[in-house]
């Protein structure tokens, strides 16, 4: 049986931002291996497994989630500090003093500089710093961090995950790399059980930046079926109560104009059979999610978006309930059986 925590700690670890997710891919290819017939790693850096059905001319279902998580990358060089733009979506609020693995060969250790209360001017407390006027403390001279550091070099929050409390998880890269493990485990409850549709699962490059990885695999598979597994956010004291979603309430299913209004339909009368419990989040516009982008592929894909909970999105301390993974597995398997026979046609 799948750990989940052991593979969400062994993927969370992986250094991999946006454009750079090698180790992400090559771990998650590993993973993935067993659970398919066939795994694969595409032009474009995506990890793609094939599980067939035996059936001639079977419909396609893809499940994606994608792999690479938001970062920096090194622009310059000012007496041994590093500037840098950001790689996806970084609040500049979090980043001063913020531990951070440069991905040189081999990596080295970082920080955010920042200037401590004492010699602040009046009211800059109270102000984040913006990106250009950031620098990182790399410990070197001008001369050995030119050496040791090539401009373009990509940098990524340091440290893993680690249990907070008695249930949850907390660390990086959770958004998405715990969607992808929730993939994992969907393909193991599915196990041996035949299946009327050849399954698809996606772990995408480039989601927080360009999504290319969704796109170019969706485009090359030609699913008939698409869902987009991510994570939303979870709920706190002080977050929006119709925006949030509670750790530990199940997943989260998409509804609005974005999503394929029978798989929607299809997905909550799954969790209601399962007795899952599971949590509706209204998506009026953009989902901010693959799903996004594969809906419009080729003549276009009927799309579904399902998420997990997760507080503190886009931070190092990003923190779910492995319970809502193990939920929205069960989900994804129990909406993959019978899909052949019980998918709708367009209204």
């Amino acid at each position: 049986m799948l750990d989940m925590k052991n593979a969400l700690e062994h993927l969370s670890a992986q250094t991999a931002p946006s454009g750079f997710e090698g180790p992400a891919a090559r771990a998650a290819a590993e993973l993935l291996r067993p659970l398919m017939d066939e795994v694969s790693i595409d032009r474009s850096g995506s990890v793609i497994g094939v599980r067939r059905c035996g059936k001639p001319n079977a419909k396609r279902l893809l499940l994606d989630a994608h792999i690479d998580e938001i970062g920096l990358m090194v622009t310059g060089i000012e007496e041994g500090f590093l500037r840098f733009r950001t790689l996806g979506g970084v609040d500049p609020r979090m980043l001063p003093d913020r531990e951070l693995t440069i991905l040189t060969q081999p990596p080295i250790f970082g920080v955010v500089a920042c200037l401590p209360p004492h010699v602040l001017k009046p009211g800059d407390s109270k102000k984040s710093i913006p990106i250009p006027e950031l620098m990182v403390d790399i410990g070197m001279s001008q001369e050995q961090a030119e050496q040791a550091v090539p401009i373009g070099t990509p940098m990524v929050f340091r440290g893993g995950c680690t249990p907070l409390g008695d249930k949850l998880m907390c660390g990086k890269a959770m958004d998405d790399r715990s969607c992808f493990v929730t993939l994992l485990r969907a393909a193991e409850l599915l196990g041996e059980a035949p299946l009327d549709v050849d399954l698809y699962i996606v772990g995408s490059v480039c989601e927080e930046f360009t999504a290319v990885g969704a796109k170019t695999a969706v485009f090359a598979i030609r699913p008939d079926w698409c869902v987009a597994v991510d994570v939303t956010h979870g709920a706190t004291p002080d977050g929006q109560k119709d925006r949030t979603f509670p750790l530990g309430g199940g997943p989260v299913i998409g509804v609005g104009p974005n999503m394929t209004t029978w798989m929607t339909k299809r997905m909550i009368a799954k969790a209601e059979e399962q007795k899952l419990e599971y949590q509706l989040e209204v998506m009026a516009g953009h989902t901010g999610t693959n799903g996004w982008h594969m809906q419009i592929s080729r003549e276009g894909i009927a799309t579904s978006v399902v998420s997990v909970p997760l507080r503190y999105m886009h931070s190092p301390i990003e923190v779910l309930d492995p319970e809502d993974m193990e939920h929205t597995a069960q989900l994804l398997a129990a909406f993959a059986r019978d899909l052949g026979k019980e998918a709708e046609t367009p209204c």
